[in-house]
């Protein structure tokens, strides 16, 4: 065995490199996508780590870039992935080992790929991806989600991690999603899709089924309890979701899968990778897909439409560069959102009616939601040498309607804004026009759109034990919505292309005609340094963030301050995370981190106003001021036999934002009223483990229990409510979630089986939804090769057992039963919360070939 400092193309093949190494540290790794001699050679001069690489032939195999802190056999892993060879653990010496990976006979039978073999690797079948950053986190692996309904959405995969509530409302959805983080709503909640912010930048609803396919979905990652430094969110109190996608892979290949299951779903999937593009180093995918299905509670469809497409480039001096697309056209009818009275007098028949009769507001013709979807991004790396190296990211994303509602007009002394009127223009020649009833069946169209586009900046310098990084984020985004109202006829019919309806002479009937504009200027420096051989890592930073936002609301009669309103706000968000390793297999870490949350929405800073009374239908912030939260972490991890996270939390939030969200009456629009509900604090523990394959079967579980209590008697109408001690809504004590897989690489399956408790749905406490019970089914095989195809069948099962349960809150009230003010003791009647209903009982049965 002979010592080297550089590893050379002659070393690699079949002979070792050795060097002394810290086991389990943890390097800045800056190394571009190449060939395996000239990746591993950058990777043992920036770890100090030794390689034993015992494969036949790999002088030409490309492998990806690896970019960030991380431990060294991680960043050997991602390095790896993709290509024939793999990193076995390491030996009695002071080694890493590379070595083919080796197809039992049946998986060469029938033609199994890399991703095939590489998902009976991973702990838990895929469910648990193993991290060393000193910060509670769970992901989730494409072996796992390849695995799952080729529908999921991002929220319906992460139901089984720790401290997450969410559930799949159907065989598919194109709408927003619910979802909660250890007590955090979906608002509080950042959400990124490579590197790009992936949520409304003003309401931060989250439209994840327009981002990518689950077939293009490279890894799902949540933090639970705090958010990356550099992450371009400015909504995310306290957790992060993140997802990548998939590179184009090295060889060139086409995928096409079919699907079709229950309530008419089907799907349609195409993906073609390039591979590399003779030695240019360039390698692209593009894929296509199409869904469509019925609503399964109530009338009407769901289309879908979408497109990925990601280019990779490697240069010299190790940097590289990437182009990622996407692209979505959706059509869904609206999902209703039951009480909890119509829940239990309706059950899951509650939605869309198929025939039309004179006012039915929730007629199927009249209620829509067509949301579209295009993003781009382009990511750069490059090093310069002396440790020095910057990460840059541009992007655009938008998202936009229109969305439709049944409503109810009044044809007679109502609103236009704020502005009267004695009657609606030509009300006499109206289609739908009835003398005996006071209000005209119409249709509202809200046309709306964001726009977000911004620049990241991250200089990394490197020098000996300490590593410096510093971050610039520029963010502009825009958005506008409008409303008009078009007449229903007797039939149910109504056009887009006909007249609005308008009043006092040609004044547009509207409740909200918004414009929004915001920039953001946010600065980041973060420094860490390792001792003691890689064993001890301490990191200090801090996020500077400055925003400006502005709206107006132009609408008749509303002039001044309720006409226009400009808000700047400075929020400082420093974090510390130290971690000791005892050994590869021993991690001790904690953290005391901070999280914001710009208010959202219109409704913070101005007035949407009723079409019937004139008056406003919300109110604006009376002290506006960003939600922050304080998080403390205590973990421990371990990855030997199997691998396993146990983490206690404590977080305190000031300024805590609530939504409370109703439907407006006689109307399937809703209203939404931003509430500073003061104080609140939790604590909790959580727990996840996994195992590695044994005989084929893998098994994992999570689970998380938490209190929560608010801090303060929320101020209502001139007095103030009793919720101190209160729990939080949406905040179950307990949850969990078990998994089991098995993949001989011929046959493969997944189980799971997942436990929330209930939920407060109000903040007095005075209604909840009951703790539920869900689990899902995968199988599959992989069918013998037919010339160079290489066929697969799989057959999801959604909701075994068909359990008809209500899974978290769509809308919260503060109460939904009459309360009496602290002060005056004011009676103030309720307000009922609505719910969303989770998915039935779905088969889906897939082919899909490789060639």
């Amino acid at each position: 065995m002979r010592s080297v400092k550089t590893i050379s193309t002659l070393t690699l093949l079949s002979s070792t490199v050795t060097c002394n190494m810290a086991f389990g540290a943890t390097h800045m790794f800056n190394i571009p996508a190449g060939t395996v001699p000239e990746a591993l050679s950058v990777f043992q001069k920036q770890s100090g780590s030794g390689v034993i690489a015992k494969a036949k032939d790999f002088r030409n195999v490309r492998v990806s870039s690896v970019h960030g802190m991380m431990d060294d056999q991680i960043a050997l892993q991602k390095m790896l992935s993709g290509t024939s060879l793999q990193v076995s653990r390491q030996n009695q010496g002071s080694h890493f080992v590379i070595v083919e990976r080796k197809l039992p006979h049946d998986a060469k039978a029938s033609g199994e790929n890399v991703d095939v073999v590489e998902r009976r690797k991973s702990d838990g079948g895929g469910m648990m991806v193993r991290h060393t950053t000193p910060r509670t986190v769970s992901s989730l692996s494409h072996t796992y989600i390849e695995m799952q309904s080729p529908t999921s959405t991002i929220e319906s995969l992460i139901q089984t991690l720790p401290g997450v509530v969410s559930a799949s409302e159907g065989p598919l959805t194109t709408s927003f999603s619910t979802i909660h983080i250890r007590g955090m709503s979906q608002p509080e909640i950042g959400v990124t899709f490579e590197g790009m912010p992936a949520a409304n930048p003003f309401t931060y609803s989250t439209y994840t089924p327009s981002l990518v396919d689950s077939e293009n979905m490279g890894q799902v990652n949540v933090m639970q309890g705090a958010v990356d430094i550099n992450s371009p969110t400015y909504n995310a109190t306290g957790a992060e979701i993140s997802a990548t996608i998939r590179r184009p892979t090295d060889r060139q290949n086409i995928h096409v899968a079919g699907s079709g299951g229950s309530y008419g779903t089907n799907k349609d999937f195409i993906r073609y990778d390039t591979g590399e593009i003779g030695n240019s180093g360039v390698r692209a995918f593009a894929s296509g897909s199409y869904a469509r299905s019925d609503m399964w509670r109530g009338d009407g469809t769901i289309r879908k439409w979408h497109v990925d497409a990601a280019v990779t480039k490697s240069w010299a001096d190790h940097s590289d560069s990437e182009a990622i697309f996407g692209f979505t056209k959706a059509q869904q009818g609206e999902w209703l959102y039951p009480s909890l009275a119509n829940w239990n007098k309706y059950g899951v028949d509650y939605g869309l009616n198929k025939q039309y009769y004179n006012g039915d507001t929730h007629y199927s013709g009249l209620n829509a939601k067509n949301t579209g979807a295009i993003y781009g991004a382009l990511k750069n790396h490059f090093t310069f040498g002396h440790g020095l190296s910057l990460d840059a990211e541009a992007y655009s994303v938008e998202f936009h309607g229109p969305y439709t509602y049944g409503e109810t007009v009044p044809v007679s002394n109502g609103y236009a804004g704020a502005e009267k009127y004695k009657h609606l223009d030509n009300y006499k020649d109206l289609p739908g026009y009835d003398p005996a009833v006071s209000k005209l069946t119409s249709v509202e169209v809200s046309d709306w759109y964001t726009l977000s586009s911004g620049l990241t900046l991250t200089g990394h310098w490197k020098h000996r034990f300490n590593t410096l990084s510093l971050t610039y984020w520029y963010s502009y985004a825009q958005e506008a919505a409008s409303q008009s109202f078009y007449p229903v006829n007797g039939k149910g019919e109504w056009s887009a292309h006909g007249a609005p309806l308008t009043a006092n002479g040609g004044q547009l009937i509207s409740e909200d005609n918004e414009n929004g504009l915001q920039q953001l200027n946010s600065f980041a420096v973060d420094d860490k340094m390792v001792f003691l051989n890689g064993r001890l890592t301490i990191d200090g930073g801090i996020r500077m963030a400055m925003a400006n936002r502005q709206y107006t609301q132009d609408l008749p009669g509303v002039t001044g301050s309720n006409y226009k309103s400009i808000k700047n706000v400075f929020v400082p968000a420093p974090q510390v995370l130290i971690s000791y390793r005892f050994n590869p297999q021993h991690q001790i870490y904690v953290n005391g981190t901070t999280g914001y949350h710009l208010p959202a929405s219109l409704s913070s800073q101005l007035s949407s106003y009723s079409y019937s009374t004139g008056k406003a239908t919300s109110l604006p912030m009376s002290d506006y001021k960003p939600e922050y939260m304080i998080t403390e972490e205590v973990g421990y991890r371990y990855s030997g036999l199997l691998s396993a996270n146990v983490a206690g939390f404590h977080y305190n939030v000031t300024n805590h934002q609530v939504s409370a969200e109703s439907y407006e009456p006689g109307s399937t629009s809703t209203i939404s009223q931003l509430i500073n509900a003061g104080g609140m604090e939790a604590y909790g523990i959580q727990a996840e483990l996994a195992t590695h394959p044994w005989h084929h079967l893998s098994f994992y579980a999570s689970g998380q229990y938490m209190h929560t209590k608010n801090g303060n008697n929320i101020a209502y109408e001139g007095d103030y409510l009793a919720t101190k001690g209160k729990q939080e809504v949406g905040a179950p004590k307990f949850s969990g979630s078990l998994g089991l897989t098995y993949n001989d690489g011929l046959w493969f399956g997944n189980f799971t089986l997942q436990y929330t408790d209930s939920q407060y749905s109000t903040l007095m406490n005075d209604q909840s939804i009951p703790s539920y019970v869900s689990a899902n089914l995968a199988v599959g095989r992989q069918l013998p090769k037919i010339g160079r195809v290489r066929p697969k069948i799989r057959l999801n099962l959604v909701n075994l057992g068909n359990n008809h349960y209500l899974s978290s809150m769509y809308g919260y009230t503060t109460n939904a039963q009459t309360q009496h003010g602290v002060v005056t003791g004011k009676a103030f009647s309720g307000s009922q919360p609505t719910y969303v209903i989770a998915s039935p009982f779905v088969v889906m049965a897939t082919i899909s070939a490789d060639f």
